[in-house]
């Protein structure tokens, strides 16, 4: 398998860098944020003044996945598509609907901070965000922004920040609707209305995934199946030339079957088929928001206010095991100004953010380890970023952030970047910043009789680190190919402790630094209207206090190419995605101290087709795991096999 990802890799490549055919492309948004017509993509996250910002003056590491390579790659789980993602690992537990988990450049899970049109979704009690239950909307798209961000965003933004956004009724009017079945008793299913009616812009999204699932368990036989609902609602008001009033609403919901580590016998310490065993996550998201433009439009100042709540069960026949709830509310005031020529364009931005993070450990019975009541935590956050565009040309900023904290230490981040594009079409570009993350509570009070009991000593958690990348434009944009360097520092990092003399795991700090480094290349290309190209390729070197950081593979990298017809009506996707060979800890020795273990490298391939009947109803269907790989991305939890699915879309 290895070697038929090398074979295509080497392909697209070839293809993407041959000299151009005479045939003009459709403008197409390419998967690194630079569209292949030349114009560059705007990315929102990279600045707190609400501004949208080129990719390409960003010193930044940035990648848009946008609508149509969603819809392109037939993606259902929004964690399958981050894979295409240079720098990005991801691990699920066995089936869909498990926990799974997103790394940036070798930080840990909960080192992403992650966006849900501008909402932050992270579980308080987690302390990270279960891509597990994000199942793709209708019309959606995703930046990825790498490096440490914490000085525009605060704590959990070490590795960098995801942003999962819905389109407005502006961007994708319309209604649409997908249905679709296939291996395993699945169905998927997605409906949305949007438009603009006056002032009024809206959006209306839901989606389903169900499942019977597949074995996890290795020689198990009991299905792990999933029930995954999403919705969405989105409003904007603008009732003036300069008063914007933007609504978010979402819900999430999420009923999945598990299975659980044997604790006695010859399986000690792997997944075995626990009937009767699942878990479901139910979350609320809001976010209120309004904009003043004063000064013509130079001038904006906006102020939030949005809440994330989040329940988890654990449940055995039913009757509650354990679980937790997790909430967050937070309110924002950002005020920016830009001035200057049209030559020399300056933008100068202030934020402060207010916010409380609260807990709830719910228990099956009353117990004297377990605390029931609820904790919280408050921060404030006071926000400063100063940028600097010369001729499109030179783009310089920095950022600085102050966060004070009633539980832990005061910290001071800070971020510089600056990119410079030739008139050659190279491009050149740096950045470094520091980070922190905070303990969730589980770190800090978590319990689980004879195994673990959280730390409430806990320090955060700090990061350092610097990039430089280049690009290069090729064939008139009809290709750009990219590579960055990163390398990171992270002290005080949270590790798991077996004290004598009954080693029971708790967490701690260390005393030493984790190192992270390595090199992102991506490629794209359009070189004829009827073949597209994107590549990723991520070497990685990840070692904590001397020994190789867990699930974070050497090697990550992915192919897709789609290929239309003349008329467009009809498109082929092939995807192949490359795991290189990566360790995990095992507890498969009764004492409960964990030991090392190598995961196999693996290949999945997907292969989809979508044909329009009429302009506005198509059908489409996809094998996934076409060459039925057998892999594990989490130690002994066994992922999907082969499965084919099809299905129908009308779009009004």
């Amino acid at each position: 398998m290895t070697r038929i990802f090398v074979s295509l890799a080497a392909l697209a490549t070839a293809t993407a860098f041959a000299s151009p055919a005479a045939a003009e492309p459709d403008p197409v948004t390419a998967a690194t944020g630079e569209a292949a017509g030349g114009a560059a993509e705007l990315v929102v996250t990279a600045s707190r003044s609400g501004d949208a910002v080129p990719a390409d003056q960003l010193g930044a590491s940035v990648t848009v996945l946008d609508a149509a390579t969603l819809d392109q790659r037939q993606t259902r789980i929004a964690s399958d598509v981050l894979r295409d993602v240079p720098g990005l690992a991801v691990s699920r537990t066995g089936a869909v609907g498990g926990t799974t988990q997103v790394r940036i450049r070798g930080s840990e899970g909960n080192h992403v901070l992650v966006l849900i049109d501008g909402i932050e979704v992270s579980d308080p009690y987690q302390g990270e965000y279960d891509f597990g239950t994000l199942i793709a909307d209708e019309a959606a798209r995703v930046e990825v922004l790498r490096g440490q961000q914490s000085a525009l965003y605060g704590s959990d933004a070490i590795g960098g920040v995801i942003q999962y956004l819905t389109l407005s009724g502006a961007e994708a009017p319309g209604v649409s609707l997908r249905a679709e079945g296939g291996s395993f008793g699945t169905f998927s299913g997605g409906a949305r209305v949007a438009g603009v009616a006056g002032n009024l812009d809206y959006a209306l999204s839901s989606s389903t995934y169900l499942t019977d699932g597949t074995p996890t368990a290795r020689g198990g036989s009991r299905d792990i199946g999933a029930k995954s609902v999403g919705a969405t609602g989105k409003l904007s008001w603008s009732p003036t030339d300069t008063l914007k009033v933007t609504g978010v609403g979402r819900y999430s919901y999420t009923d999945a079957d598990s299975n659980d580590t044997a604790l006695s016998g010859p399986q000690f310490g792997t997944i075995v088929d626990t009937p009767g065993a699942r878990s479901t996550v139910e979350a609320y998201y809001g976010l209120v928001r309004a904009e003043l433009a004063l000064a013509d439009g130079r001038w904006t100042n906006a102020l939030s206010g949005q809440f994330a709540d989040t329940t988890r069960r654990a449940l055995v026949d039913d009757a509650l095991s354990f679980g937790n709830k997790g909430r967050r509310y937070k309110g924002s005031f950002e005020s920016a100004f830009r001035f200057g020529t049209d030559r020399i364009r300056h933008r100068l931005t202030a934020a402060v953010d207010v916010e409380r993070e609260q807990f709830q450990t719910l228990s099956a019975a009353p117990s004297e380890f377990v605390f029931t009541g609820r904790r919280h935590t408050d921060n404030v956050g006071l926000v400063g970023q100063y940028d600097v565009v010369i001729d499109d040309a030179l783009a310089i900023g920095g950022s600085v952030r102050r966060d004070e904290n009633n539980r832990f230490d005061d910290t001071t981040t800070y971020r510089a970047q600056a990119s410079y594009r030739f008139a050659t079409g190279t491009r050149v570009r740096g950045a470094y910043g520091t980070g922190v993350k905070n303990p969730g509570y589980f770190d800090l009070f978590g319990y689980s009789d004879g195994r673990y009991i959280g730390n409430p000593n806990l320090k955060p958690e700090k990061s350092k680190g610097w990039e430089a990348g280049v690009e290069q434009v090729f064939g008139g944009d009809r290709a750009t190919i990219g590579a960055t360097y990163f390398d990171s520092r992270l002290t005080n990092e949270i590790f798991t402790t077996y004290p004598a003399p009954d080693f029971v795991a708790t967490p701690g700090n260390r005393d030493t630094r984790s190192m992270q480094h390595g090199v992102e290349v991506f490629a794209t290309a359009r070189p004829i209207a009827q073949l597209r190209f994107d590549l990723a390729y991520t070497y990685l070197k990840a070692r904590e206090d001397g020994g190789v950081e867990i699930r974070r593979p050497n090697h990550i990298g992915s192919v897709n190419m789609t290929a239309f017809s003349r008329d467009e009506r009809a498109s082929a996707t092939l995807t192949v995605r490359y795991n290189g060979r990566q360790q995990d800890d095992a507890y498969t020795d009764p004492s409960y101290v964990p030991v090392r273990v190598s995961l196999q490298e693996y290949v999945l391939v997907n292969l989809n087709a979508a044909y329009k009947l009429t302009p506005g109803l198509s059908v489409f269907g996809r094998v996934e795991n076409l060459f039925d790989e057998r892999y594990e991305e989490v130690f002994s939890y066994v992922g999907q096999g082969r499965g084919a699915y099809a299905g129908v879309k009308a779009a009004f």
